[in-house]
């Protein structure tokens, strides 16, 4: 996809990734880019076009729809990340909260912008996942389920849009150097690197991004010993536990 003359949507614009994607996108001559926030006063840069969207609120997103209908890429990157165990009081909680955003909020900006992507010739939608898709951090369990659905989704809409030439991209890194990963004490991969790498995929036509070496490294692992992957989490999870 030419990202030149592009009209793009990113969700969750204000801060971190999204703003990233924002400035990497107009950096790379996209004619337009709509910055979705659930604050739209918060987009400050005058080269974006605020956009009043909450994803948990269908009719939020489907004025989106009717308002953008020049888009033809479509980045979904709000999330969020309760850092719960399954067995943790209160996970179910957490995790209703994340599968509202990071599952239905991206099934319905893709279900309601298809049709405008369509319009436009196809274009492609950007799914902003994780790492985690693809196996359980048991400290971080909830999150990972809900990012283990959104691939589903993801590999979904890949499928069924493939007939209206809409490609579906999945992005994977594991953390980014933003807020939702303010108080975790590991490396971080820059947001900057994580958006030039997905505009990098969406000009070469590979629908898989891994954003970062923890994704390359990640990816690899679990497909080349997924049950010796499993035993290493085992094994974190009860080097951790009091004793």
């Amino acid at each position: 996809m030419q990202i030149e003359g592009s009209v793009a949507l990113v969700t969750g614009t204000n801060r971190g990734l999204g703003k990233a994607y924002a400035m990497a996108l107009l950096a790379a001559g996209a004619a337009k880019v709509y910055a979705a926030a659930r604050d739209p006063s918060a987009v400050t840069d005058p080269r974006l076009v605020p956009v009043r969207l909450d994803v948990t609120k269908p009719d939020e997103i489907a004025a989106a729809a009717a308002h953008c209908g020049d888009v033809n890429l479509l980045i979904n990157n709000a999330g969020v990340m309760h850092s719960s165990p399954m067995m943790t009081e209160g996970s179910e909680v957490a995790m209703r909260a994340e599968m509202e955003v990071n599952v239905y909020g991206v099934l319905g900006m893709i279900r309601a912008f298809a049709p405008v992507l369509k319009r436009n010739g196809g274009g492609a939608i950007v799914n902003v996942l994780s790492v985690v898709s693809w196996f359980t951090l048991p400290f971080n369990a909830t999150y990972g389920a809900s990012k283990r659905a959104a691939l589903a989704v993801t590999e979904s809409a890949r499928i069924e849009l493939k007939a209206q030439r809409t490609r579906v991209l999945s992005v994977h890194a594991g953390y980014i150097d933003t807020d939702m990963a303010a108080d975790i004490s590991q490396p971080k991969t820059s947001p900057q690197q994580v958006a030039a790498r997905t505009l990098e995929a969406l000009r070469s036509g590979n629908d898989l991004v891994l954003a970062d070496d923890r994704a390359q490294h990640v990816w690899q692992a679990t497909r080349a010993d997924p049950f010796g992957f499993a035993e290493s989490m085992q094994k974190l999870w009860d080097e951790r536990q009091p004793k």
